[in-house]
């Protein structure tokens, strides 16, 4: 999930160089979107491995 995020950015800012102001955005809101699912993914493999032991 953080690797697509990744690339999502880098798309983003690939794009802003490039001039395409909407593509860049939606791409960055993309990848902040993934951004956000991966950290609340994370915590909660986090606390139910907590949980289990």
């Amino acid at each position: 999930m953080l690797h697509y995020a990744v690339v999502f950015f880098v798309i983003a800012l690939i794009a802003a160089v490039l001039g395409f102001g909407g593509i860049a955005a939606s791409a960055a809101g993309i990848a902040k979107i993934l951004f956000f699912v991966f950290l609340i993914m994370a915590a909660v493999t986090f606390v139910f491995g907590r949980i289990k032991r």
